[in-house]
């Protein structure tokens, strides 16, 4: 069924996600939070919350958006992810989250959907936007636009070594774990619906899980170990992680507050276009 581009430009209803300390924390296990990384585990340190938590009040008014399109939520992929950050969350309240197509491009056996949304706090006060590009399989070949091409591409410098070099072993429980921060597609933990749908290994691990983990290495190689020092953060999606799977993150310290960011598994790249910006 073809997308309904009317829905291009809509804002969703503000969606409320009230929180404790709790959802915070569960989402920092989620993303693989160590003893170390005390304070984003502890309530007694507040806790922290970490920047791409964003993702999680922000999930529920993206989808609303793709299915207002009337795409099939079995055939999407996420594609690329940007969290900015405006203020540090707080450990606890209530979150409004909405959400926007910006557009709709055609790629012929495909449509990449590129949704925009706002959080904002109990007083009004923008905490964070995300901006999502969703590939919609079997959606393509409406003669559509083709995405832009001028976009800046973030590419790791040439011949250079990388600034820092963190390897991290995901659990083989990491999906069913990340699952429960509001993101239970079955993709991540049925193994019979993963094999239908062409993933024979097994349940994936959710991107933004990996999204995440990239978010802590960055922090830790370069932001003096405190995530909340970054403000922005963006990649693009190449390849599927599955839980178990060693991730190998690297970074390019390129700007006074910016490096540039890669991960891989297997030498194979996950994860490219990749950056983070804050208070280096």
């Amino acid at each position: 069924m073809p997308l309904d581009l009317s829905a291009i430009g809509e804002k969703t209803a503000p969606h409320p996600y009230p929180y404790t300390w709790k959802e915070t924390v569960l989402y920092a296990l989620g993303v693989g939070a160590k003893r170390d990384e005390l304070d984003f585990l502890y309530e007694k340190r507040g806790p922290k919350v970490l920047p791409t938590f964003a993702v999680v009040p922000k999930l529920p008014s993206m989808i609303t958006a793709v299915q207002r399109l009337g795409a099939d939520l079995t055939a999407i992929v996420h594609s690329t992810e940007r969290v900015r950050v405006f203020q540090a969350f707080a450990p606890s309240g209530t979150l409004w989250s909405t959400a926007t197509v910006r557009a709709v491009y055609d790629l012929r056996k495909f449509a990449t959907v590129v949704v925009d949304t706002e959080t904002q706090d109990d007083q009004g006060q923008i905490v964070a936007t995300t901006t999502s590009s969703i590939l919609v399989r079997g959606a393509g070949g409406f003669g559509g636009e083709a995405p832009p091409r001028d976009e800046p591409r973030v590419s790791v410098p040439k011949g250079v070594l990388p600034t820092f070099h963190i390897e991290e072993t995901t659990s083989p429980e990491s999906a069913l774990l990340y699952r429960l921060s509001g993101d239970p597609n079955p993709l991540h933990a049925d193994p019979e619906l993963a094999a239908a749908v062409g993933f024979p290994e097994g349940p994936i691990l959710h991107g933004l899980c990996t999204f995440g983990h990239m978010l802590r290495h960055a922090a830790s190689g370069a932001f003096g170990g405190d995530a909340t020092r970054i403000f922005e953060i963006a990649c693009q999606f190449r390849r599927p992680v599955w839980p178990g799977d060693t991730l190998v993150t690297e970074g390019w310290l390129v700007e006074t507050s910016k490096v540039v960011l890669q991960v891989r598994v297997n030498r194979e790249l996950v994860v490219g276009s990749a950056w983070a910006s804050g208070n280096l």
